[in-house]
């Protein structure tokens, strides 16, 4: 029964989501940059693959090299970041993405299911606050309070950076 009400909890959580991002598509801004890789400061994690990050956000990888759990906080369907993310990254649809994390729950493979943030703002600020996090953003929204990761090792303003 607890595991039917998990579930149950995400399935109504993605819904109130999807609903609140559709009023709030007017504040969006387009994802004008290349999209950055951001974690908390203090991960010792510098430099991933793309196959890693593929690893990491399908939560085929649940921990750091430091045994530290990752927190995935993944923005909210209809932004131009989480589409491309979508794209790029996990190679799906939003339907295929969300039918993904509800098996993945519903088999006990995670613990919870990504965290939705609705703005750019709230990712970095989430990441700066929850030691093991990872998001991503637009590079030009990026402070100086988390670590960029470089991809492929190379970062966002760097020719041949693969997340443009």
């Amino acid at each position: 029964m607890p595991r039917q009400f998990a579930v149950a909890v995400t399935l109504l959580m993605m819904a109130y989501t999807t609903y609140a991002e559709e009023d709030s598509a007017t504040s969006q801004e387009p994802a004008s940059s290349a999209i950055a890789i951001v974690v908390h400061k203090d991960l010792p994690v510098d430099n991933l693959s793309l196959d890693d990050l593929r690893s990491i956000f399908l939560a085929d990888q649940q921990f750091w090299p430091d045994r530290t759990r990752i927190t995935l906080l993944v923005r909210a369907a209809q932004s131009d970041e989480r589409t491309f993310i979508l794209n790029r990254i996990y190679e799906m649809s939003e339907a295929q993405f969300r039918t993904y994390w509800i098996a993945k729950m519903f088999r006990a493979e995670v613990p919870r299911g990504p965290k939705i943030v609705l703005s750019a703002g709230m990712a970095l600020d989430l990441v700066v606050a929850i030691p093991g996090s990872i998001s991503f953003t637009r590079a030009d929204a990026v402070t100086d309070s988390v670590k960029v990761v470089r991809v492929d090792g190379s970062l966002p303003g760097d020719p041949g950076y693969p997340l443009k």
